[in-house]
């Protein structure tokens, strides 16, 4: 009796030093929770991050959130950014941050349209009304202006309400391909004209994470961890079981349904966002210099960002390319 009591108070001693050994990190995100997170929650629900020596807190972003700038500050450790002109900019900036992996091999940024308007091919968007937010006229557009020939007066604000678009005919919208056609879907009972500007030609990497860039130095095992367990995270999430995370990301956001939340899933494997190209041979999180180097230059062609910025040091490959969870994805 004595000797079962001792044992077990050892292994609670145990039990507990394991728990609080572990490493506490924040991964702040740069939306509310959403399936185009799917893969960070997964990690968190399922023990992947805990299995790599992690207490991960997942910080959601939202219209009144700014998550970057509480990277900068020390206050957490890593962030989820958008695509690679952000991460250029800090390099000019001389903000100390740098993308360690992309967990989006596609942006889903694209373009749509109503069909059988005569705007069913990319060469017709450049006649058509278009409705563009601020951020994404001051990057993709500039580009989409020297490569194709669009111009800003066809350019309407976009407020983020679908109405204008539906109710326009011969107009072309901005979007996620994994959320606003869903919207459109809804309200306006029709299916529109998919155009992701991936496809033609705006290859930044996508769904990043970035970290400070003196983590990096001084603490490049927590780094790679983060960066191997989430990438487990995503195979798990877009191949397994993720009814455990969709419910977490729906109690982070009550807004989030399970309808948008499959419509999302289909769309990222339909288009390849998380896993095509690169990441098909060298996992899921893949970069590559040859890649960075073609979008920086189409970016500088563009007017988007400085020439003289050292694009080196906006990223680094150091914890990608090793063909983690390579075996989660399915051989058919």
């Amino acid at each position: 009796m004595v000797k079962a009591a001792l044992l077990a108070a050892a292994a609670a001693i145990v039990s507990g030093s394991g728990a609080s050994a572990l490493d506490k990190i924040t991964f702040g995100t740069n939306w509310l929770a959403e399936a185009e997170h799917g893969g960070h929650y997964q990690a968190l629900v399922d023990g992947t991050y805990e299995k790599y020596g992690l207490d991960v807190k997942i910080l959601p972003g939202g219209p009144q959130a700014n998550n970057r700038l509480q990277l900068v500050a020390g206050k957490i450790e890593f962030y989820m950014n958008g695509n690679m002109i952000p991460s250029f900019t800090a390099v000019e900036e001389k903000i100390p941050v740098v993308v360690v992996a992309s967990m989006f091999q596609k942006d889903p940024t694209v373009f749509m349209s109503h069909p059988g308007q005569g705007l069913d091919k990319w060469e017709d968007l450049n006649k058509a009304t278009i409705f563009v937010g601020k951020e994404l006229l001051a990057s993709a557009f500039q580009w989409m202006k020297q490569a194709y020939g669009f111009r800003e007066e066809n350019v309407k604000p976009y407020t983020f309400n679908p109405a204008p678009f539906i109710a326009d005919k011969k107009s072309v919208q901005q979007g996620y391909v994994t959320s606003e056609p869903y919207a459109v879907e809804q309200a306006g009972k029709f299916k529109p004209n998919l155009f992701l500007l991936a496809d033609h030609g705006f290859d930044t990497y996508s769904t990043t994470i970035e970290t400070r860039t003196d983590l990096v130095a001084k603490n490049p095992d927590l780094v790679q961890r983060f960066v191997d367990a989430s990438i487990i995270g995503w195979y798990n999430y877009m191949y397994g079981d993720n009814s455990k995370a969709n419910a977490l990301i729906k109690r982070e956001n009550p807004e989030m349904t399970d309808e948008q939340i499959a419509f999302s899933i289909a769309k990222m494997k339909e288009y390849g966002i998380v896993d095509s190209g690169e990441s098909l041979t060298a996992g899921i999180g893949a970069m590559n210099d040859q890649r960075m180097k073609s979008f920086f230059d189409k970016m500088v062609s563009a007017k988007v960002i400085n020439a003289s910025i050292d694009l080196r040091k906006a990223y680094t490959l150091q914890f990608v390319n090793k063909k983690v969870g390579l075996e989660l994805r399915p051989k058919n």
